[in-house]
């Protein structure tokens, strides 16, 4: 698998942190190992081995989702 690029979007913001819309760019590599860049005022960049994982964490009961690029 090649290297894909996506961005994560929210369309309500539970914790008042994040905000809405396009809240993370991402990538995600051959070997599934996914890398989000989180935007907004507190910016971090956070590695996880599966998009599955970082989703568990950050999906918000289905708030966020995938958008690919």
């Amino acid at each position: 698998m090649a290297t894909r690029r996506f961005e994560l979007h929210r369309d309500t913001d539970h914790t008042g942190v994040s905000g809405t819309g396009v809240v993370a760019e991402g990538a995600q590599f051959g070997d599934g190992t996914v890398v989000l860049r989180w935007l907004g005022r507190y910016t971090s960049t956070v590695v996880w081995a599966s998009l599955d994982d970082a989703m568990a964490v950050h999906g918000h009961d289905g708030a966020t989702y995938v958008v690919w690029s």
